[in-house]
């Protein structure tokens, strides 16, 4: 499915259901599994998508996976609507979709922090703080190292990006002195 506007259609009922039944990390954990498994096995993909095998077939294979990993009635139900609707391929679309909405409904906002070597905790701190009155709510950070920083930090929360690396803070010197300005 790379229609992503009907997979965040399938996340948000999903999402709706889970708020009214008090499952929604339920639904996260299962949806997550599915999409692991479905990632982990293309073949087990290709053969839940493929018209070639008949609906029932396909729901009986569907039903021995959702067993094993002791996915809820509900979300079993969900995944055979995927199916019948023919939109399984779409399980990992709405899976982050889904992850993205339930942040959202939290009030949570991912930050992706990439530095040049690891942070230690006391620095977490300090710039979850900040990117928190950045934000106006809370954030999680996903921490990334790239050595190529050389120092700093670059934080990324959705569209906004604020830069503090070495490696930047050169490129714009190097810049301004290619243009003839020095300070």
């Amino acid at each position: 499915m790379t229609n992503q506007i009907v997979a965040k259609r399938y996340a948000k009922a999903l999402l709706e259901i889970g708020k009214e039944d008090g499952q929604l990390d339920t639904y996260a954990n299962d949806l997550g599994q599915m999409a692991e498994l479905l990632d982990g096995a293309p073949e087990l993909e290709a053969v839940l998508t493929n018209p070639v095998f008949a609906l029932e077939e396909r729901k009986a294979i569907l039903s021995v996976f959702v067993e094993k990993l002791g996915i809820s009635p509900i979300a079993v139900n969900f995944f055979k609507l995927l199916l019948d609707r023919g939109r399984m391929d779409g399980a990992h679309s709405i899976s982050v979709i889904y992850a993205e909405l339930l942040d959202e409904e939290r009030g949570i906002k991912k930050a992706e922090v990439v530095s040049a070597t690891s942070l230690d905790e006391a620095a977490i701190g300090r710039l979850t703080e900040t990117l928190k009155q950045v934000a106006g709510q809370d954030v999680q950070l996903e921490l990334k190292e790239d050595p190529s920083l050389i120092g700093g930090v670059v934080a990324r929360i959705g569209d906004l990006v604020l830069d503090g690396s070495v490696k930047s803070q050169l490129e714009n010197l190097k810049d301004s002195l290619r243009r003839g300005e020095y300070a």
